[in-house]
């Protein structure tokens, strides 16, 4: 009788611990999406998005990836499709529509008074239409950088208004960096100050991490300096991911929650084989067999 219940309670010990860990045998999660913008030669405009989605769609979801980030967004439209066509298209191949790079820039004179009443209502639009999309955030890929910290300013309040904007529509307002950003204006480095002059409740930042090596910055750095700040991060190389040694990927991965980062995001501008699918489904091999995503 004794031993039945050692027995017992050592299956309910085991038991337990598996439910803490899902199941015992269960695979682990891990999500990454990938920026559409590395098949546009393949879906970039709404006659190659009629042609194509579905096979390129279905084609992403069987490499592994769970979710996209649009880059084709035009009045009301994304890929020359309605909102919810678009997300109704994801969703058949098994893919979430979980965010966009969209830009609009200030004109002169809304850069000159600060006033930004016409580019607003453009957003007004904008956001309603990535809403209906599912998209969760919204990113500005880049915008004409001022030579001077007073404009650069400026951007950076338009940047707090559009978050404040998206923040009321349940949405996530971002900005995405290339290399130039780490250059400097009036010998401040311009990330820095674009950082420490946006609201953290209203602006997030999406760190493209190869861009930032490119630029000649340490991405965990600035994970450290601005924790919480990098709620999406875009996963580049020069190529394929983890082809080229350039990037610290090890280190970023042991920092993603210094960073506050919720969702990773591949991006691949050139392919070795000419052969996008090739090429992506490396790119998802790799983060399988990392511990970069959960």
């Amino acid at each position: 009788m004794r031993k039945s219940v050692i027995v017992l309670m050592s299956v309910l010990l085991l038991v337990t611990a598996c439910g803490r860990k899902k199941a015992c045998n269960e695979p682990v999660n891990k999500d990454f999406g990938v920026q559409l913008y590395s098949i546009r030669s393949v879906i970039g405009d709404s006659a190659l998005y009629a042609a194509n989605h579905e096979e390129a769609f279905k084609a992403l979801a069987e490499m592994g990836y769970s979710y996209v980030e649009a880059a084709c967004y035009n009045d009301g439209k994304l890929y020359g499709v309605e909102p919810a066509q678009y997300k109704a298209d994801l969703e058949a191949a098994g893919l979430k529509s979980l965010s966009t790079h969209v830009g609009h820039a200030l004109s002169p004179e809304e850069l000159k008074t600060g006033e930004f009443t016409e580019s607003m209502e453009w957003w007004d639009k904008a956001i309603a239409a990535h809403k209906e999309a599912g998209c969760e955030y919204i990113v500005v890929p880049g915008f004409p950088i001022p030579d001077n910290l007073a404009d650069l300013k400026t951007y950076c309040d338009y940047f707090n208004a559009i978050g404040k904007k998206c923040n009321e529509e349940g949405i996530a307002f971002g900005y995405h960096n290339h290399a130039r950003e780490f250059k400097k204006v009036e010998d401040t480095v311009i990330y820095d100050f674009m950082l420490e002059n946006t609201d953290p409740e209203c602006v997030f930042f999406q760190m493209d991490v190869y861009w930032a090596v490119m630029g000649q910055a340490y991405p965990v750095e600035y994970f450290r300096k601005y924790p919480g700040r990098f709620k999406t991060l875009h996963i580049k190389d020069h190529r394929e991911l983890g082809e080229s040694g350039m990037v610290g990927f090890d280190a970023i991965y042991k920092n993603v929650e210094t960073a506050g980062t919720e969702a990773y995001i591949v991006e691949i501008e050139a392919f070795t084989n000419d052969d996008w699918k090739e090429s992506l489904k490396m790119c998802a091999d790799y983060l399988k067999g990392s511990d970069f995503v959960k």
